[in-house]
């Protein structure tokens, strides 16, 4: 079976998801669970950390197409950052750029969403 995990964690108003192994259609239920977690906790600026990440599937790329309407629904969004060129390129040839925030850095993508609320203030 394939190994997989997510870890949590809070910056500030941002929570962190950092993706570890192989998301594939056997470890996306894992992600899903993550991603509702957070819909729960009234979390709705995510980070998906891809730093540790070393394969994405269809089935990975369709969980995070799950939650992005709940999530922006609520005034919130899924901003993603340190892809591999590899993971990189599955999500550039299905067009994902056109739909998310892709970052090279986290800190990057936490900045956004800071200087988003800056404004609001």
């Amino acid at each position: 079976m394939s190994e997989f995990s997510v870890g949590i964690r809070q910056r500030e108003a941002v929570s962190v998801l950092d993706l570890k192994g192989y998301l594939d259609a056997h470890t996306a239920p894992e992600l899903e669970k993550a991603f509702q977690k957070q819909l729960e906790d009234d979390q709705y600026n995510i980070v998906v950390n891809f730093s540790d990440l070393s394969y994405i599937s269809s089935a990975g790329l369709g969980v995070l197409m799950q939650f992005i309407e709940d999530v922006r629904k609520n005034e919130g969004d899924i901003k993603l950052s340190n892809m591999s060129s590899r993971v990189y390129n599955v999500f550039d040839l299905l067009g994902f750029p056109m739909l998310y925030e892709i970052f090279k850095e986290e800190d990057e993508a936490v900045e956004k969403f800071q200087n988003k609320s800056e404004k609001l203030s």
